[in-house]
């Protein structure tokens, strides 16, 4: 018996084409708009050499994530069966609840993702099936992925596509491929990703329908040989249960039409506060970090940043609020102090606690975790930082728990 798959148990299989009726997910997970295009043709992909093999299927993106926003995590799907019959019935769900392969084509996800429409911050890996594949493209090795990974019941294979590091959009320096509306990196990572799909779903599609596919989207063997070379640089890591990280993410859950309240009802923020269910930061590639020594308290970055994530610390300096950051760079953008405020690979951290605690209780600590990344110190900029006046103070909000809901529109 085969391997459960997101409709059941698929049968044995003899070169890529099923024997009984099944049919297969796939979910591509995304950075909106900047990954768009690149998403499109993996997905499409899919069904284009599922279809190869006489097989059916169909490729869509999520309904919730329209219209995209930058940089935030979005999804496609491809759904691929052996007859039409088949195919509708995998079709009747507004969204498949479990894929056999999940392709992640930012690394940084691994962390998790947490879509602008809200379904809460999720684990990668949440709908991969007992014994399916997580395929991530990453210059890294399975094992430091997996660290960043959520830990499941169950086995499954984390599969790694070698993708190396180069100028991006939204990260620079990094290992994401950007192709989507503002940019067109046509740098064979959409065949890396089909090949991978090949080599641990070949029920899915097979090598040959993926080779075929590059031949004719491209007349170019050299890149057909290229993509069959990645067949077997493919990095595969059997995961077994428990493995992963243990950081838990919030679950929540949405009211039912039912549970509704009356007329048109909106709880404003109070002041001081933020949202305690949209967190924002997997939106995040980098992050920034701050060196409390030689902030100057210009205000830049707390008057620029679009997401409001700066806070006062008692110095008069500014911290990052991290659950709220979503790595943008315009911080590190208006600084006007080399290095106060540089971004730094999110994968490098496990959780999102304020460091102004840090630097409070051990600075000689906090300059050592800086130079750990790689930022400069500039001790000779420490005198003028200190002499420089606050422009705010660290305001006296009231406790959340004293929070009173604005409530417009309607009645409670």
């Amino acid at each position: 018996m085969g391997a459960p798959t997101a409709s059941g148990t698929a049968s044995p299989h003899q070169n890529g084409t099923a024997t009984t009726s099944a049919s297969w997910s796939v979910e591509v997970v995304y950075r909106g708009i900047f990954q768009k295009r690149l998403a499109n043709r993996i997905s499409r992909g899919v069904v284009l050499g599922a279809r190869k093999e006489g097989k059916v299927g169909t490729a869509f993106a999520r309904y919730g994530d329209s219209p995209e926003r930058n940089g935030i995590p979005a999804k496609n799907f491809a759904v691929v069966a052996t007859d039409e019959v088949q195919l509708e019935s995998s079709l009747a769900r507004y969204e498949p609840e479990s894929v056999d392969v999940s392709i992640v084509v930012d690394d940084t996800m691994c962390k998790g993702v947490e879509s602008w429409a809200w379904y809460g911050v999720q684990p990668i890996n949440k709908l991969v099936v007992p014994g399916g594949s997580l395929v991530v493209t990453s210059d890294k090795q399975p094992d430091e992925l997996l660290r960043a990974v959520k830990v499941k019941p169950y086995a499954y294979n984390l599969v790694v596509v070698p993708s190396p590091v180069h100028a991006g959009v939204f990260a620079p320096e990094g290992s994401a491929s950007f192709a989507g509306l503002w940019v067109d990196n046509d740098d064979n990572t959409d065949f890396k990703c089909l090949v991978a799909v090949a080599r641990v779903a070949p029920q899915i599609l097979t090598l040959d329908s993926v080779l075929d596919i590059v031949r004719e989207r491209t007349n170019d063997e050299a890149r057909v040989e290229a993509a069959r070379a990645i067949y077997d640089q493919i990095k595969i890591r059997h995961v077994e249960p428990g493995e992963g990280s243990t950081v838990d993410h919030e679950e929540y859950q949405k009211p039912g039409w039912t549970q509704m309240r009356e007329g048109i009802v909106v709880e404003a923020m109070q002041v001081g506060t933020r949202n305690p269910l949209y967190k924002k930061w997997s939106t995040r590639t980098r992050r920034p970090l701050v060196n409390f020594d030689t902030c100057i308290k210009c205000t830049q970055c707390w008057l620029q940043c679009p997401d409001e994530c700066f806070e006062v610390t008692p110095e008069g300096t500014y911290e990052v609020v991290y659950e709220a950051c979503i790595g943008c760079s315009i911080c590190e953008e208006v600084c006007p102090v080399p290095d106060c405020i540089t971004m730094v690979n999110e994968l490098a951290f496990d959780n999102n606690d304020n460091l102004y605690p840090m630097y409070a209780s051990d600075p000689e600590g906090y300059r050592r975790f800086l130079q750990q990344h790689g930022i400069a110190l500039h001790p000779e900029l420490i005198d003028k930082a200190k002499k420089t006046p606050a422009v705010h103070q660290q305001p006296d909000y009231p406790s959340k728990k004293q929070k009173q809901p604005v409530v417009t529109g309607g009645e409670e």
